[in-house]
């Protein structure tokens, strides 16, 4: 059966009925998206999907409600919104949709469900106080969705389904780039797996380009690693690989007689022809030919020996 309507409730918008939205749109094109509490479009058929509404969950009837009591719960008991029910039903769809190739699917659809889905379930439900963010509440995702609602005098009828459908654009970016950035830091693992295998021992990472290379140097337990060089436009830079994401510290730092420098001061610091640039935080220099790049990289490595 052809679904021909996706009904969701009119009135105020919250993030899951519309982020379920940009979901059941790229998979159903064609479908009306109706909002409405008319009882007519809230019946069960099979050429609907009713979510955010409709007062059950049933996967089987088409009805993806969580607002009923007792509301659907995943498997270890925490509670599930409109979101988090349309993305475990049709989420898989919805990347093969957006090409996501096949071998990567589950492991991306598990991924985004815990990064990107879990906690709007969690807000959405009372079960996260947006207060864990601090003073970026404000900047958070179902806030800066929200901020998009109509204000409360405005006259016109149809305020709230403008808005609506003005938020919709805005969240499929915020999705579609998420999946995509899931996406390429796969792409990205192979690559990078690839390239610590041809380095072998040496700490000296070399890639075609930029790219996340984290995930591939924990995957391949490359703890030996201290800095990773690549082309950026016409130059190549040398960077320093960070303890983890939510530290600055790096493994290594770069040189401290190199910190702040640039062109002429930093070739004759360093001795390498063609050092163009060296951060004063020692994280990342820059020179104008791999050749240059990669002598600078060795001095690095040789100075943490010297120092060691």
């Amino acid at each position: 059966m052809t679904i021909t309507h996706l009904v969701t409730h009119s009135g105020g918008f919250h993030a899951d009925e519309l982020l379920s939205s940009v979901i059941l749109t790229r998979l159903y094109p064609d479908a009306e998206l109706r909002r409405t509490r008319d009882r007519e479009f809230l019946t069960r058929a099979a050429s609907r999907i009713i979510y955010d509404v409709g007062g059950k969950f049933s996967a089987e009837l088409q009805i993806f409600d969580h607002h009923q009591r007792p509301g659907p719960l995943r498997e270890d008991g925490q509670p599930f919104s409109s979101f988090g029910l349309i993305w475990a039903q049709y989420g898989r769809d919805y990347l093969a949709a957006l090409d996501v190739p096949e071998a990567e699917v589950e492991a991306i659809h598990e991924t985004f469900d815990s990064k990107f889905v879990l906690p709007i379930d969690l807000l959405d439900n009372g079960a996260m106080d947006p207060s864990v963010a601090g003073p970026l509440s404000i900047l958070t995702l179902p806030a800066l969705l929200g901020s998009l609602k109509p204000v409360f005098d405005d006259p016109s009828p149809t305020a709230d389904d403008d808005a609506f459908f003005a938020a919709l654009a805005i969240a499929r970016s915020f999705v579609e780039a998420t999946v995509q950035g899931l996406a390429a830091k796969a792409r990205a693992q192979n690559l990078v797996l690839e390239a610590i295998a041809q380095a072998g021992a040496s700490p000296i990472l070399e890639l075609p380009m930029g790219m996340p290379y984290r995930s591939a140097l924990e995957k391949a337990g490359a703890d030996h690693m201290l800095f990773v060089v690549n082309p950026r436009g016409g130059d190549w830079t040398l960077n320093g690989i960070k303890l983890s994401n939510d530290t600055f510290e790096q493994r290594a730092d770069l040189p401290a007689a190199w910190a702040g420098l640039t062109d002429a001061a930093l070739e004759e610091a360093s001795g390498v022809k063609g050092a163009k640039f060296c951060h004063n935080a020692r994280f990342i220099a820059v020179a104008d030919s791999r050749q240059a790049i990669l002598e600078m990289a060795q001095l690095a490595v040789k100075a943490l020996d010297d120092a060691a």
